[in-house]
């Protein structure tokens, strides 16, 4: 999508939709949307006391213009109680009314940026309108030949603005918008994509080609750099699978010297069958994204990148397929990770823990000083939170509660769950270090206090996103399937840590 950012009238602009605002309770637009109405003969006005127009959040009302204003259609879009705004509130009027204009078949509208009447900045609020209407959107038709009528995306955006002193900021906020969006569609395009396609070698030829286009160091590990550096782990998931494992490994280095690096590992099973403890065929078409979380870290190394954040960042995908055959693991089977720790597998279908050990191990070996890992990887999480905020475990409070922040900041909310002493005993194994799976109770929390023995004392948070990296239905920027989520919460956490590191 072109975007630009354009000084004038929104009653002087030629487009085939223009978009302006409400905020719900008021009854008298102005601004922007009081010119419009103006223009048109008070038409606004008249809906808003018919109760047509309420400014409902994400409510879009659209109308013709009758060639009053050059813009062939008007869309109100609600932006809800002026007081409650946010920029994430921003981003989904954005994402609701661009759908519209996709709906209409529209390759190209202008809007305003929402939210200055509510106190967001012009850089926030370009953003903003950025991020929602690239997301917004977003559908995935690699494979689709016919009915894509109505959901190609918008070729190009417009934002006006009257005031000339604030264009240099909307077109920064618009420019950071576009990355980071497009840094979650790449997650996106990898974990909707089915896993005939993305396989770990395709993982990994993706992963190449954003280090060879932003610069990175990147590594592939095949399985005999994986043997010769212990990773019993992440080959012991792999060895039912037709599909040779990858660990991708991608550094950035832009923080100096002195400055802490940053481990971003990411689950990547491009295809979980549950392996010898094998899922229930309802849904299993889904366990093609449980690679997410690799995806998600990927994403945010390009966005990283791009945006020239000054940090120094480590992206870690063990990627491989868990499936069953007669070479697969099997419950019982006692594995070996890199640092050293012996594994009882209770349950091959929690697989994602044990490649993550390796991941996060090998992390530690290339000098991570903190590390984050990002995993579907629990249906406890799901009952726990919903599909509307991402499970938090850690061993370092002050690295979770700026990840918490970040999750505020970006719309990709956070809820910590606790890490007490007494959760460990659910993963004690008689025979081995640890095991990999407890009882169902408190399984997201064991899920990610299995992952702690791999961290080597270094501050760690594990985050849940079974429940927030796939929709089954369509939300104002998210459509049904995969989100993308962790690419914009590991860029805004790497924002807010290069201005004030948290440990």
């Amino acid at each position: 999508m072109q975007t630009k950012v354009t000084v004038g009238s929104v009653t002087e602009i030629a487009s085939p939709l223009l978009v302006v605002n409400l905020f719900e309770g008021v009854v008298q637009p102005t601004g922007a949307t009081g010119a419009i109405d103006a223009a048109l003969g008070g038409l606004i006005s008249r809906l808003i006391a018919q109760n047509e127009v309420t400014g409902k959040l994400n409510e879009v009302a659209l109308f013709h213009t009758l060639g009053r204003i050059p813009a062939e259609r008007v869309a109100v879009v609600g932006l809800g109680k002026k007081e409650e705004f946010t920029a994430e509130k921003a981003r989904q009027a954005a994402g609701s009314v661009a759908r519209r204009a996709q709906q209409l078949k529209l390759d190209r509208f202008a809007t305003i940026a929402h939210g200055g009447q509510a106190g967001l900045s012009p850089f926030v609020a370009g953003q903003a309108v950025v991020e929602g209407t690239l997301l917004g959107t977003y559908r995935y038709l690699r494979f689709k030949t016919e009915g894509n009528e109505g959901k190609q995306p918008i070729a190009e955006l417009t934002i006006i603005e009257h005031d000339q002193a604030k264009v240099p900021r909307l077109q920064e906020g618009a420019a950071k918008g576009q990355i980071i969006a497009e840094a979650t569609i790449l997650a996106r395009d990898l974990s909707n994509g089915p896993g005939n396609l993305v396989t770990p070698t395709y993982m990994a030829e993706q992963a190449g080609q954003v280090a060879e286009r932003y610069g990175l160091d990147y590594t592939a590990l095949a399985p005999e750099e994986m043997r010769h550096l212990g990773m019993g782990a992440l080959l012991g998931v792999a060895q039912g699978s037709a599909q040779e494992p990858r660990l991708i490994f991608l550094r950035y280095r832009a923080g100096g010297e002195q400055a802490k690096t940053l481990g971003f590992v990411g689950k990547g099973i491009t295809f979980d069958s549950g392996g010898i403890s094998i899922k229930p065929g309802n849904k299993m078409e889904e366990m093609k994204h449980d690679m997410s979380g690799g995806a998600a870290v990927i994403g945010a190394a390009m966005a990283i990148a791009a945006l020239k954040l000054p940090v120094n960042v480590l992206a870690i995908v063990p990627a491989t397929e868990n499936m069953p055959s007669g070479s697969a693991y099997k419950p019982g089977d006692i594995l070996t990770a890199m640092n050293g720790k012996t594994i009882e597998v209770v349950n091959t279908d929690a697989e994602g823990r044990i490649a993550l050990a390796d991941g996060l191990a090998y992390a530690v070996r290339e000098g991570a000083d903190v590390l984050v890992d990002l995993a579907t990887l629990t249906g406890g999480v799901v009952t726990a939170l919903g599909h509307v905020a991402t499970g938090a475990v850690g061993n370092d409070q002050r690295l979770c509660q700026a990840l918490l922040r970040a999750g505020e900041e970006s719309g990709e909310r956070l809820w910590q769950l606790p890490a007490w002493d007494e959760y460990k005993e659910l993963i004690k194994s008689d025979i081995a270090d640890v095991k990999n799976s407890g009882d169902r109770g408190a399984s997201t929390i064991s899920g990610g206090l299995f992952l702690a023995n791999f961290v080597g004392g270094k501050p760690w948070c594990h985050l849940d996103i079974a429940g927030t990296a796939w929709l089954d239905s369509d939300r104002p920027y998210s459509p049904k399937g995969a989100t993308g989520v962790g690419v914009r919460l590991l860029t805004q956490f790497c924002e807010e840590w290069a201005q004030n590191p948290a440990l």
